[in-house]
Formats: C-alpha cells, sequence, structure tokens
C-alpha cells in the first residue's frame, strides 16, 4: 500500500479529506493572510491577537472536544495563525540577507577595481 489512511470513528468523507490535507489548508490561509498582513491590509497586532485567540480556542476547547470537525477546524485555524505571526519577521530577514548580499557584492566590486593595475 502506497499510503494508509487512518479513518477516526464517525469521520466524514469530507473530514478525512480535510485532515488529510491540512498542512496545505492552514499554509494557504498563512499565505493569503500574510500577504495580506505585507501590504499593510490587515495591521500585525490583530493577526498577533487573532492568533493568541486560536491557539487559546484549540487549546481550551479544541483539542479535547469528541467531535472531530472541531479539532481539526480548531487545529488548522491556530496553525494558519501561528505562521502568520511569523510572516513579517521573516520578511524582515529577507531583507537583511538582501542588504547583506548587496553590501558584499559591492565591496567584491570595489576590491576588483582597486586590484585592476591598468
Amino acid at each position: 500500500m502506497a499510503s494508509e489512511v487512518l479513518i477516526e470513528h464517525g469521520e466524514s468523507r469530507l473530514a478525512r479529506r480535510v485532515r488529510h490535507n491540512r498542512y496545505k489548508i492552514a499554509l494557504a490561509i498563512a499565505v493569503i493572510e500574510g500577504i495580506l498582513v505585507l501590504v499593510g491590509a490587515i495591521p500585525w497586532w490583530l493577526v498577533v491577537l487573532l492568533a493568541l485567540g486560536a491557539l487559546a480556542g484549540y487549546v481550551g476547547w479544541g483539542r479535547e472536544h469528541k467531535s472531530a470537525d472541531v479539532r481539526l477546524v480548531t487545529w488548522t485555524a491556530a496553525v494558519s495563525q501561528l505562521v502568520v505571526v511569523l510572516v513579517p519577521i521573516l520578511a524582515g530577514a529577507v531583507v537583511v540577507l538582501a542588504a547583506v548580499a548587496v553590501v558584499a557584492v559591492a565591496a567584491l566590486a570595489l576590491a576588483a577595481l582597486l586590484l585592476d593595475r591598468r
């Protein structure tokens, strides 16, 4: 068997499909929200509050809920919101790395010009 599918008791076909793709769903939500945060459509502090709320909802209510659907939705919401919190930090790291790369190229070009003996 190429892939084994774990079937939880009372789980619908849709819930099984969503559970199987929950990482992709959480990442897609995070990408869309991350773009909105980077362009300024959603303030970052609101994203932090939403992440705290989603995490609290999962830990306090969803993780031990008897419904697999509630556990799945709260987990997906918590993961996607926590990834969105990281987006501005990762964007800042990319900007710093780009600046370091530009300075390194400029330093190498300057060294090449100064060492040119013609």
